[in-house]
């Protein structure tokens, strides 16, 4: 890395400057020396320059030597590709000056704000939601909880071919899902399945459950789920069971269990949007209490008469 560095420091002190008149809005903010200090450049693109110190922070610690001077050599290269658009740009475009420094400003002050309301927020969320909760707000809500995809309850098994005692298997998921079953189920898929679930409380999108297998070319999988209870499909190295307990397709309104995680994650969204919308009026009020704000004669907007109209 030291290698990088000396090597570029070098070309910047030798090379030709062959600067461009950028506008002050358009410059990188060179990092400033404090007393005493003296700044090392490391690259320079017209006459702005990347000094050494602008450069701490960007790699962790804990980062190895080698992974390090790729981390520095990968920000440098962007740093330049980054303020030779800039410079292009500035030969380009007559920007407006002042209009893009408001828009910085407006931007800088957005991001200041952002963060502060994600710190309070974060502080002072109630994110336990009770089952009530979620089931007073799907009963309200269900026409927007329609269907994107059909989904299943069922159990399934991914057995490699020569697993031994594939016809019992077979006669399990054909019968009646009872304890016992699935108890028999599960102990032979430990044993020999590539993969298998057995929880039958659970919704499942169909397309996760035949993706990689030969089902996943059926045409019409509405008529093939109206169809077929049990399934038995194979390939060249793996036989596929699924039995279907129960169903819903496209456009259904979704089960709620399918749902509730969704339901859980809107219902805190909605208390984050209301603690921000209490947190600006809180600080509003606040402050009009303490006459820290003052509203002055409203002015027009008409350039020509913004001076006289100011008191």
């Amino acid at each position: 890395m030291n290698k990088i560095i000396v090597l570029v420091v070098m070309s910047i002190l030798l090379g030709s400057c062959n600067e461009r008149n950028l506008p002050n809005f358009l410059r990188f903010k060179n990092q400033e020396a404090e007393e005493g200090e003296v700044l090392i450049p490391v690259a320079r693109v017209f006459d702005n320059y990347l000094y050494i110190q602008d450069l701490e922070g960007i790699v962790d610690e804990n980062v190895s030597p080698a992974d390090s001077a790729s981390i520095m050599n990968r920000y440098i290269d962007s740093w330049i590709r980054k303020q030779l658009i800039i410079a292009e740009a500035a030969t380009q475009i007559n920007f407006d000056e002042v209009e893009l420094e408001r828009k910085i400003l407006d931007y800088r002050f957005a991001l200041m704000v952002y963060e502060f309301e994600k710190k309070y927020v974060t502080q002072r969320v109630d994110t336990e939601i009770s089952e009530n909760e979620i089931k007073a707000y799907y009963q309200e809500n269900k026409d927007n909880f329609e269907l994107k995809q059909n989904i299943i309850k069922g159990v399934f098994a991914k057995v490699p071919k020569e697993a031994p005692r594939i016809g019992r298997l077979r006669n399990l998921f054909q019968s009646k899902l009872t304890d016992e079953v699935k108890e028999e189920i599960k102990s032979y898929s430990l044993s020999f399945a590539a993969s298998y679930s057995l929880d039958d409380s659970v919704w499942y999108d169909f397309e996760d459950v035949i993706k990689n297998t030969p089902l996943v070319s059926i045409p019409n999988k509405v008529q093939f789920l109206r169809e077929n209870e049990f399934i038995e499909t194979s390939d060249d190295i793996y036989v596929y069971f699924v039995k279907v307990i129960d169903y819903k397709i496209t456009d259904q309104i979704s089960p709620i269990e399918f749902v509730s995680d969704d339901i859980v994650k809107i219902i805190t969204n909605k208390r984050k949007v209301a603690l921000t919308k209490k947190l600006e009026e809180d600080i509003f009020k606040e402050a009009s209490e303490n006459n820290e704000f003052e509203i002055y004669t409203p002015v027009t907007y008409d350039k020509r008469n913004l001076a006289q109209d100011q008191p």
